[in-house]
């Protein structure tokens, strides 16, 4: 079996997706890239989470020529590629649909830097991509168009992207994006949130990356 330890951990992030209630049914889904082969693994098309088996999840090669599995890959899978081809730091790309974070999406509004947290996880606002039809590449690119230095940004009227160094990195990301987009959206039932300054922010971003946890 090709990529048999990532097969067997993206079964892991997937279902992490509704355990997190990150997704519901079967949308949304995890794929990681291979750093030493570059093959990517990734969820099939329309398989409820609880049915995934390391068995089923579908390998394919940077160009998407299926490689392993006997189920269609997910219908963002040439997407996710145009993620890999174009940023090569990048192993792990999420796909959510989850409810406060798509608000904003559905809105085509950033989430603004208010929280420490989104200066430290995002070090500043939550970008907002443009609209793209699912199942070409368009929404790969409008996510490397608008996501910047962060790891995450909300594509107009879909949902959410998040990419990462690991698919472990990128699961973690959408878990902060939507935590973040709830805390938000509840402030603004308050009144205008208070944004926090750049420079603020960045040092922020620096402490959580380099100083905070185990090192």
């Amino acid at each position: 079996m090709l990529l048999k330890e990532i097969r067997e951990e993206l079964v892991e992030l997937n279902q992490a997706l509704p355990a997190n209630r990150l997704v519901v049914w079967t949308g949304g889904n995890v794929s990681i890239r291979d750093p030493k082969s570059g093959l990517v693994a990734i969820k099939p098309s329309g398989i409820m989470f609880p049915d995934l088996t390391p068995e089923n999840m579908v390998v394919v090669d940077l160009d998407g020529k299926q490689l392993e599995g006997d189920l269609a890959p997910s219908s963002d899978t040439a997407s996710h590629l145009y993620i890999y081809r174009h940023r090569e730091d990048i192993n792990g790309v999420v796909h959510t649909h989850s409810d406060y974070a798509t608000a904003f999406a559905a809105l085509g509004m950033p989430i603004p830097a208010v929280l420490t947290a989104i200066g430290d996880e995002f070090g500043g606002p939550i970008p907002c991509g443009d609209f793209a039809l699912i199942g070409s590449e368009a929404i790969g690119k409008a996510v490397l168009d608008a996501i910047g230095n962060t790891t995450a940004v909300l594509l107009k009227n879909h949902g959410v992207f998040t990419i990462g160094k690991s698919g472990r990195a990128a699961l973690k990301s959408a878990v902060m994006v939507e935590d973040v987009a709830k805390t938000v959206w509840l402030a603004k039932q308050l009144g205008e949130p208070c944004e926090i300054s750049q420079e603020d922010l960045k040092k922020l971003n620096e402490r959580y990356m380099n100083v905070y946890g185990q090192h």
